[in-house]
């Protein structure tokens, strides 16, 4: 899939905005992508995650065993990247503050896991998503998002493929350009700031 042609499944979903965004990352933003809105049509979020899977050399998707996504945003794209490789797909979620595997989820000793995310953008949560599949006895041999807008500052400690990287600029709140200031921003993620 080229990127025209996967800026074209978030256009025509509505999941790329423009105005004033506080993003999960304490940053300032005139786009936004809500990934939700990209994935609630499974036949388009089927299309993306099969793209994805199919962007990986031979050699890492011989090595995955399961995917592992962070609840809520990675939850969807884990399990169609689950169905694109043809392994089971769980999520890490965060019921006091810190990732973990839940409702009887578990990783066999060495279990090799690729982690999943809609959207990287400091790649905090993916860090702590990886700690927790740690925690829990895999091995992450890579980390896959929809959306990559680190601007290549996302360091994950592992491999990283995303399907598209989109580097809209971010702004600390003390470097928000007036005219994006004149905007109330809103926030439109899952994630307290």
């Amino acid at each position: 899939m080229q990127d025209s042609e996967i800026l074209s499944e978030f256009r025509a979903s509505g999941a790329l905005l423009e105005g004033h965004f506080l993003l999960s990352s304490g940053r300032h933003s005139a786009h936004y992508l809500q990934c939700a809105r990209v994935l609630m049509d499974p036949m388009r979020a089927t299309r993306l995650a099969s793209a994805l899977a199919a962007s990986f050399p031979r050699e890492l998707r011989q090595q995955i065993q399961k995917v592992v996504s962070p609840a809520m945003g990675g939850v969807i794209i884990g399990h169609e990247m689950g169905r694109a490789l043809g392994v089971e797909a769980m999520f890490v979620e965060r019921p006091t503050g810190t990732f973990e595997l839940r409702r009887g989820f578990a990783l066999a000793p060495g279990e090799r896991v690729l982690l999943v995310e809609d959207v990287v953008t400091t790649g905090l949560s993916s860090r702590e998503a990886i700690r927790a599949v740690e925690e829990a006895g895999g091995q992450v041999v890579a980390a896959a998002a929809l959306v990559d807008r680190s601007a290549g500052s996302g360091d994950l400690g592992v491999p990283f493929h995303p399907l598209i990287s989109l580097n809209f600029p971010t702004y600390a709140p003390e470097e928000v350009p007036a005219d994006l200031a004149l905007t109330p921003a809103i926030k439109p993620g899952s994630r307290a700031a």
